[in-house]
């Protein structure tokens, strides 16, 4: 608990500094390409055509999902997994690329992950605003449970960063992990319900204890469904509120255990 209470405080008493270095890794990122940061919404948008192109006409013909039409409950489920994904690949090799550079300062060592994760969490928002314009434009009218979509934001960010601090800590530890979690994020984007939903209830109660469902099915009601998904799926909401905790807790009690040890590891 003392490993827990240590590092909030850090991140809460460093949260200008993790801004600040966010927008610098921002920067920093896109200095090379020719577009510059519309890149952080032309690979979505790229891959997003992609999945349609397969999963909508090839496969499912358009066809109505939950009573919406496939493109508008692909891009609304999908909006998230970008930035979910990219901030846990790039925040679990933080700590190793970035140690280094802050190895000899008084620098507060568990918010490296989250600033990297941050960093990619202004190009969803800029994201999800052309998904929920172009839902406008299908008809879809934002309303007052559209208010929700800051609780799966305000998740989706703490999710991320969790894991990025767990994921970065043992990257420093054992040099493979990050192929791993390369693995692990592929089959949580296939055994979630961004793509199809399961007619099998084995397979769909699998699917509900991946984090990243209840996401999807959050950012879906409050774009498109129009319910308050955390409420009525109330159960999920506090499975998904004690497995972020959990998490939490193992990464900073692991992370404060070798923190010292980092440079040895390096």
């Amino acid at each position: 608990m003392k490993s827990t209470c240590f590092v909030l405080k850090e991140q809460f008493n460093n949260l200008y500094l993790i801004k600040r270095l966010a927008e610098f890794q921002l920067k920093i990122s896109n200095k090379k390409n020719y577009l510059g940061l519309a890149w952080e919404l032309v690979n979505p948008v790229m891959q997003i055509a992609v999945f349609w192109f397969i999963f909508g006409l090839a496969l499912k013909s358009n066809k109505i999902m939950e009573g919406v039409p496939f493109i508008y409950w692909l891009i609304v489920g999908i909006s998230m997994w970008f930035f979910v994904n990219e901030g846990v690949l790039e925040g679990s090799k933080s700590i190793t690329s970035k140690f280094t550079q802050v190895a000899k300062m008084n620098f507060p060592l568990s918010i490296i992950p989250s600033y990297v994760v941050f960093s990619k969490f202004y190009g969803h928002l800029f994201l999800l605003a052309i998904v929920i314009s172009i839902c406008f434009i299908g008809g879809y009218i934002p309303s007052i449970y559209t208010v929700q979509l800051f609780i799966y934001l305000l998740y989706a960010l703490i999710l991320t960063s969790t894991i990025a601090l767990l994921a970065s800590t043992l990257s420093m530890l054992i040099k493979d992990i990050h192929l791993i979690l390369q693995s692990l994020m592929r089959m949580a984007f296939f055994v979630s319900s961004i793509l199809y939903l399961p007619n099998n209830e084995t397979v769909m109660l699998v699917m509900k204890l991946n984090p990243i469902y209840f996401l999807a099915e959050g950012y879906r009601s409050a774009i498109l469904h129009h319910e308050w998904y955390f409420i009525t799926h109330w159960h999920l909401t506090l499975y998904n509120i004690a497995l972020v905790s959990l998490l939490f807790i193992i990464g900073s009690v692991l992370h404060m255990q070798f923190r010292d040890k980092f440079a040895d590891f390096i």
